[in-house]
C-alpha cells in the first residue's frame, strides 16, 4: 500500500552509493602504476679480473750488430686474445739492482722487444708486465749483456759480391801490369782532345776548362779534375794557355796542384801560370755570368765542361756555341745531358765521364779497375736475365729445383 509524501529508503541509498563507486573505479587503476614507477632500479657491477702474466721471459744479446742492443722475448699471456682483459705488455729494465723502469710497451700479440742499452758488457735485468682494466700481471726476471759481433751474418751475400768484383779488379790490374792489351771502347770526345787543343794553339786563343759547380765531395768533380790532368799535360806540350774559373775554393787549390804536376811531367814548369786558375764565387748564376763574360771577351778556341752541372749547362753551352768554339762536355746529370748534346760538339754521357781519365792516361791500375767494374756489371746483368727466366719457369711449372735456384739468385743480390 503506497503512502503519499514519504520516499522509499532503497532509492535514496542507491543515489548516494553510485558516485562513490564511480570515483573508486577512476582512482584505483592509478595507485599500483604510481608505486611501480618509484621502485629503485637494480644495477649489476661487472668485475674485470687482472690479466695473467706472460711466461718464459728471456733476454739475449741481439745478434749481428755492434752491441748496445738486447732482445727480450716472452710467451704471451693466456689472456692475450681477450681485449677486455689485456691491453698490452710493459717491458721494465733494471741495472745493478736498481728499481725497474719502463723502457717500452708492446701490443697484444707481440712476444719480443728490442731494447737499446747504454753500455756493452753490462748486465741488464728485465721483466714483462701484462696490464689491462683489471690490473697487472708481473712475470719473472731475466738478464743478459750486450756485446758486439765481428761479422754481420745477414750481409754474407754482400761480402760475396764484394769478393767477386774486387777479385775481378785485382785480376785485371795484374793483367794490365803484365803487358796484356786492355780493350776499351773508343770515346769520341776524348779522341777529339788533341784536335781541340791543337786548334786553340793554331788560333793563339786560350783553352777554357770548367769542372762543374760542385765541391770536391762530388765524384763528378773528382772525375773532371782527373781528366784535367791529362788535358793540361797536352796543353803544356802545345804551349797553349789555360783559363779555369772555379766556383769552389777547394776545387781551385786541387786544380792548381793537378795542373802544376802535369806541367812538370811535360817538362814545362816555366810555362805554368797559377793565376790562370782562380776562384770566382760559390753563387751559381754569379759564377755563370762571370764565365759567360769571359767567353765573350777572350773568345777561347776550345771549351771543356766536365763535372757536375745544373741549370747553367745550357747557358754555358749556348755562349760557347755563339763564339764558334769547339766544345767538349761531360756530366752524369741526366737532366742536363740533352742541352750539352744539342749545343756541344762532343758529349761524354754518364759513365763515360768516369772512364775518360783511364782512357786518356792508359794507366794500368785505372784500366784494371775499369775492366773489373765492367765485369761486375756484366755479372749483375746476367743474373737479372737468368732470374727473369727462372721466375717465369717457376710460375709455369712450380718445379722445386727452379725455385731453389731462383732463391739463390735473390739471396745473392738482396743483401742477405
Amino acid at each position: 500500500m503506497k503512502i503519499s509524501g514519504i520516499p522509499r529508503a532503497g532509492s535514496r541509498a542507491a543515489r548516494l552509493v553510485a558516485p562513490l563507486i564511480a570515483l573508486t573505479c577512476i582512482v584505483l587503476p592509478f595507485g599500483p602504476a604510481s608505486a611501480q614507477e618509484t621502485s629503485p632500479e637494480v644495477v649489476t657491477e661487472v668485475v674485470v679480473p687482472p690479466p695473467a702474466p706472460p711466461t718464459s721471459v728471456a733476454a739475449i744479446d741481439a745478434p749481428n750488430d755492434a752491441g748496445h742492443a738486447l732482445l727480450v722475448t716472452w710467451q704471451a699471456s693466456p689472456d692475450d686474445a681477450n681485449a677486455d682483459v689485456l691491453a698490452g705488455y710493459r717491458v721494465l729494465r733494471s741495472q745493478g739492482g736498481s728499481p725497474f723502469e719502463e723502457v717500452g710497451v708492446a701490443a697484444p700479440g707481440q712476444d719480443s722487444f728490442r731494447d737499446r742499452v747504454p753500455e756493452n758488457a753490462v748486465r741488464y735485468d728485465y721483466k714483462v708486465v701484462s696490464f689491462g682494466p683489471g690490473g697487472v700481471g708481473e712475470s719473472g726476471t731475466a738478464g743478459a749483456e750486450a756485446r758486439f759481433q765481428w761479422f754481420d751474418k745477414t750481409r754474407v751475400s754482400s761480402f760475396v759480391i764484394m769478393l767477386i768484383v774486387c777479385g775481378a779488379i785485382v785480376f785485371n790490374i795484374l793483367r794490365a801490369q803484365a803487358g796484356q792489351k786492355m780493350y776499351i771502347r773508343k770515346i769520341a770526345g776524348m779522341d777529339a782532345v788533341t784536335e781541340a787543343v791543337g786548334r786553340a794553339t793554331e788560333m793563339g786563343q786560350p783553352v777554357l776548362y770548367v769542372a762543374g759547380i760542385q765541391d770536391m765531395d762530388n765524384v763528378q768533380t773528382v772525375a773532371g779534375l782527373t781528366i784535367l790532368g791529362s788535358i793540361s799535360k797536352l796543353i803544356a806540350e802545345y804551349e797553349t794557355s789555360l783559363v779555369m774559373p772555379c766556383s769552389r775554393s777547394l776545387v781551385m787549390s786541387t786544380a792548381r796542384e793537378t795542373v802544376k804536376e802535369s806541367y812538370l811531367s811535360a817538362g814545362r814548369p816555366d810555362a805554368y801560370r797559377e793565376d790562370g786558375i782562380y776562384y770566382v764565387t760559390d753563387e751559381q748564376f754569379g759564377f755563370v755570368a762571370h764565365v759567360d763574360g769571359l767567353m765573350v771577351r777572350k773568345k777561347p778556341a776550345t771549351c771543356f765542361y766536365l763535372g757536375a752541372f745544373f741549370a747553367e749547362s745550357l747557358i754555358l753551352a749556348e755562349t760557347g756555341n755563339s763564339i764558334g768554339a769547339i766544345q767538349v762536355a761531360g756530366t752524369a746529370m741526366p737532366t742536363q745531358l740533352p742541352f750539352f748534346v744539342a749545343a756541344c760538339d762532343y758529349t761524354l754521357i754518364g759513365e763515360e765521364l768516369f772512364a775518360a781519365s783511364a782512357y786518356l792516361s792508359q794507366d794500368e791500375k785505372m784500366l784494371g779497375s775499369l775492366k773489373g767494374q765492367d765485369f761486375g756489371k756484366g755479372v749483375a746483368m746476367v743474373s737479372i736475365f737468368v732470374g727473369g727466366i727462372l721466375t717465369t719457369i717457376e710460375g709455369l711449372t712450380g718445379w722445386p729445383v727452379i725455385t731453389m735456384l731462383n732463391d739463390k739468385i735473390h739471396w745473392l743480390w738482396s743483401g742477405g
